[in-house]
């Protein structure tokens, strides 16, 4: 039934590889509880109803291990649906901390242009000025000529 929710969950038999993944014993765990359960006990958490239902008391032995083993899987589902997700989440992390580095390389070296540029255009100003005040004294000349040519 959780495939059916989440197709992109890897199957059950897979499970064993998680452990290369991440750092949880739980195929150890299994096999310990499975041990225990072919040796012929089972073990005393089970009593609880968390786990096995209050009608679980009523079941055999052969059934409980099916109800276990059906348990069992439903949680190595979700783990690896858990695990699926924390991987996709990991990666639009990193992704998202190489696009943040980008951009701050990017804003780093826009705001060297930016200084460059805003020094370009005191520059210009300053000529500009500059200019200004020598057409001034040039149109100063002109009329003086100007009135001595008249």
């Amino acid at each position: 039934s959780s495939n059916i929710r989440n197709p992109e969950v890897q199957s059950t038999d897979d499970v064993a590889g998680l452990e290369d993944c991440i750092d949880f014993s739980l195929a150890k765990t299994i096999s310990k509880i499975l041990e225990k359960l072919e040796k012929g006990g089972l073990p005393d958490c089970l009593d609880n109803d968390d786990i096995i239902p209050s009608t679980g008391n009523e079941m055999g032995a052969e059934a409980q291990i099916r109800f276990l083993k059906a348990k069992l899987r439903v949680t190595q589902e979700e783990l690896d649906s858990v695990v699926c997700e924390y991987r996709k989440k990991e990666d639009e992390n990193q992704n998202l901390k190489s696009r943040l580095k980008d951009m701050e390389e990017e804003n780093t070296r826009l705001q060297r242009t930016v200084g460059m540029q805003r020094s370009q255009t005191e520059k210009y100003k300053m000529l500009s000025q500059e200019a200004k005040k020598k057409s001034e004294v040039l149109q100063q000349e002109v009329i003086a000529l100007e009135k001595v040519l008249q």
